[in-house]
């Protein structure tokens, strides 16, 4: 892992090259940056060990994307932005160094970019896609043209980078290696705080010492927002409120800035509700995502948005539109009258929240699922949550573990986390076709199928939809 400093505030006013060289062009944050800065009429190069969606996105805007990393490939780049994830022994990272190339990481390239910009900054242990993309698309149906910086594709939005016109940027903050402490919001808002990447924090508290720096970020004369449902961001919120700063509350309870109540079910496919401010109500929100948490999504971005500037009826009409971003219980489509579903969940908090909006979405309807852990020591440190998030589901596999920047020492890996799962009965699968094959056998009509994960547990759903067409059951074979 790179073990580049970071000189906060070095970024400000620095200008940016013509010619900017991007290793690790592949990442979801890399390849936003990679199309802002085509955007803006830079030549961009770049690199990542294997050819991907983002990578071919790039090539097609007009960047030259290596496949593999060699000191070769940085050219005649003037600046070079590395994930934080690319070693020290990089060859294009000693490569820039001996030709004396300014490296510098993601978050701070980030922060080149949004010079001159309202940053509005949206991180959290959960939830800080969603919320980053529906405040994207409040500020850009509100007639605000935002530059959008998001961990993750929007298909409102057309991706997952924007470079509007605005003076706001809307830009999603990842905690992991404390990357949203390069920014310095108008507003922030915390979704949540929850035990994760503890492999980079050791413990939950410096965990939350993090979150508690990128508070004190926030401009003297901006706002924080937190979540109250969440014990630890409201703590957040009373901490930064007893230094002096403004905070602004949001979630279910009476005492809250922003609440939402009499969430019912909606026409659109997901929740519906009032939304009330400061005891007065606005009016009514309705949502095509399904899940509670999606309603506090939504509430946090609508409430972030209208400090921006953004009507609420016009907000309201945004979120009613607003279809979900790529991965986060995207429908895959139908096979053989089973439907096929897809989520990003990889921590039990998110979990448990992805199998309730699918009692919600398909109510009476049996759900299988295969869950592939992210991470060993993720596994472990989270053992007990694991061990009880899947309550619910009609039947688990679960398949080996995304290992990411692990090895397999770190933590346990699949076979003993199934071990661990009893409710309901988890079945271990040793392949993504195994997989396919084992639910295959299981599924019939009118079933849901989820795929869970952070890793390319995805695949199994193109794999499970060639079984089922095979092997469709005839019509009336169905319980």
């Amino acid at each position: 892992m790179m073990t580049l400093s970071r000189s906060r505030g070095r970024a400000h006013g620095a200008a940016i090259p013509k010619r900017v060289h991007l290793v690790g062009a592949g990442g979801v944050h890399l390849s936003a940056i990679g199309q802002i800065l085509l955007a803006r009429g830079h030549v961009v190069t770049g690199s990542d060990l294997a050819v991907s969606d983002y990578t071919r996105r790039l090539q097609q805007l007009g960047a030259t994307v290596y496949e593999g990393h060699a000191a070769s490939n940085i050219g005649r780049a003037e600046l070079v932005v590395a994930t934080v994830a690319a070693a020290d022994d990089n060859p294009e990272l000693v490569e820039a160094r001996e030709r004396g190339i300014e490296v510098i990481v993601r978050a701070e390239m980030v922060q080149r970019l949004l010079q001159d910009r309202r940053v509005l900054a949206i991180a959290g242990s959960h939830g800080k896609t969603t919320t980053t993309a529906m405040a994207a698309l409040l500020a850009e149906r509100g007639g605000l043209d935002p530059l959008v910086l998001i961990g993750g594709d929007a298909p409102d939005l057309g991706g997952n980078a924007r470079d509007g016109a605005g003076d706001l940027a809307v830009v999603e903050a990842d905690e992991y290696a404390e990357a949203f402490l390069e920014y310095e919001p108008q507003w922030a808002l915390v979704t949540n705080i929850e035990p994760d990447h503890l492999d980079y924090y050791g413990t939950p508290e410096r965990l939350r010492a993090a979150f508690a720096a990128f508070a004190s970020r926030v401009r003297d004369d901006g706002t924080l927002f937190v979540c109250a449902d969440s014990e630890w961001a409201a703590e957040l919120g009373a901490q930064q409120r007893a230094a002096g700063g403004r905070v602004e509350r949001y979630g279910l309870a009476a005492d809250t800035e922003w609440r939402a109540t009499q969430v019912r079910p909606g026409a659109l496919g997901g929740l519906a509700a009032t939304v009330i401010l400061e005891g007065a109500e606005l009016g009514q929100i309705e949502l095509r995502t399904p899940g509670r948490h999606n309603v506090m999504n939504a509430l946090g971005a609508l409430a972030v948005a209208m400090r921006a500037g953004v009507d609420f009826h016009r907000a309201a009409a945004a979120l009613a539109e607003f279809t979900g971003t790529r991965r986060r219980f995207e429908v895959f489509g139908e096979a053989a009258g089973v439907t096929l579903v897809d989520d990003y969940a990889h921590h039990p908090t998110e979990v448990r929240a992805t199998l309730s909006a699918a009692r919600q979405r398909y109510p009476g309807r049996r759900i299988v699922a295969c869950f592939q852990p992210h991470t060993y020591s993720r596994s472990q440190y989270l053992l007990d949550g694991f061990r009880t998030c899947f309550e619910g589901l009609d039947v688990l596999f679960v398949a080996p573990t995304y290992p990411a920047r692990e090895t397999p020492d770190q933590g346990i890996g699949g076979a003993a986390l199934a071990a661990e799962i009893t409710n309901p009965h988890a079945r271990y699968v040793e392949s993504f076709e195994d997989a396919a094959d084992a639910a295959a056998r299981e599924l019939v009509p009118g079933d849901v199928f989820l795929t869970i994960g952070a890793g390319p547990v995805d695949e199994v759903l193109p794999l499970l939809r060639e079984r089922l067409a095979g092997d469709a059951p005839a019509e009336g074979d169905a319980p």
